[in-house]
């Protein structure tokens, strides 16, 4: 095992997380913010009722004039500044390299992520399609036109980065730091998964149906993550799950609360929370016992096997 086992031999006082996240989230929030910033600026000049629009619906950039493309691109600059900055400090705070972060090897095994990346993107499709046979009237046809392509484009170029910067920064940085901590692996597989819930409280789906009702669905996302994590001792098969997960998302089907707006084949009218976390459930539990079978994973005992570092 080397994921967990490799963070033993790095710096890892408390003070050097809390400067990494702290810069992290300065950077993604401030240079992060720069184009929308920019273009709020450029839009106020000629609509100074552009700030209170905006702010009485956050999720409509519409207001701006700006297209679901452009808003997508100015979503994903955040993420790539706050991945660029993570790259930057880790050796300096934690002593240890981006790979080491990723696996603890430092040799990033892409079939891992390519390959648990179809086998999700399998998986949302069966349930996608389901979904669409039992309640066809939640659904209409959004966009089947030629943008669709540059839809995909920019999702499968942008979407790898969004992903990648929360599974380095939950599944690799701090797991490693809590495993450091307690010396265990259930216990940051847990504890990275309420952070990484908490992380979306303020997403746009949970101010349309409640924090209780949206954060538990998030919690589980981080679960799946996290123990799929441990099992293939590195994080690019969640890199791989996590990135097939936004891209069909943004592909293939949309909604009015969504956070990624964009101009996806389908539109769902009405959203049922707690039918999609049921549904979650199953494709978690069919999705990790896929990749164990593939990836010959050993027992899940491993979860609770203490670590020696």
């Amino acid at each position: 095992m080397n994921h967990l086992e490799s963070s033993f031999k790095s710096k890892n006082s408390f003070w050097r997380y809390a400067v990494m996240f702290a810069a992290i989230l300065i950077v993604s929030n401030s240079i992060g913010a720069v184009p929308l910033f920019l273009a709020l600026l450029i839009k106020s000049s000629s609509n100074p009722a552009v700030y209170s629009q905006l702010a009485a619906n956050p999720n409509d950039f519409s207001v701006i004039g700006l297209s679901h493309n452009v808003v997508f691109l100015m979503m994903m600059f955040p993420f790539i500044m706050g991945l660029i900055a993570f790259i930057v400090l880790i050796k300096p705070l934690n002593g240890r390299t981006l790979g080491k972060t990723i696996n603890g090897t430092g040799k990033i095994r892409w079939g891992r992520f390519f390959t648990s990346g179809a086998v999700w993107m399998f998986l949302s499709a069966l349930y996608l399609f389901g979904y669409l046979k039992l309640d066809p009237s939640n659904f209409t046809i959004n966009n089947m036109s030629a943008s669709l392509i540059l839809v995909s484009v920019l999702s499968v170029l942008f979407i790898p980065f969004q992903a990648a910067f929360e599974e380095i920064l939950f599944r690799g940085y701090l797991m490693q730091g809590f495993a450091v901590l307690v010396r265990n692996r259930w216990f940051p597989v847990i504890m990275t998964s309420l952070l990484f819930g908490l992380l979306h409280a303020f997403n746009p789906e949970v101010k349309e149906f409640g924090f209780f009702t949206m954060i538990p669905q998030y919690i589980l996302f981080g679960l799946i993550f996290g123990i799929i994590t441990v099992l293939d001792d590195g994080i690019e098969a969640s890199m791989g799950a996590h990135t097939a997960n936004n891209i069909f998302l943004c592909i293939m089907v949309t909604n009015q609360s969504s956070s990624l707006q964009t101009s996806a084949v389908y539109l769902q009218s009405t959203v049922h929370p707690w039918t999609e976390f049921a549904a979650l459930i199953v494709t978690g539990i069919l999705f990790i016992l896929i990749l164990k079978r593939i990836f010959k994973w050993e027992s899940f005992l491993l979860l609770f096997k203490k670590i020696t570092g």
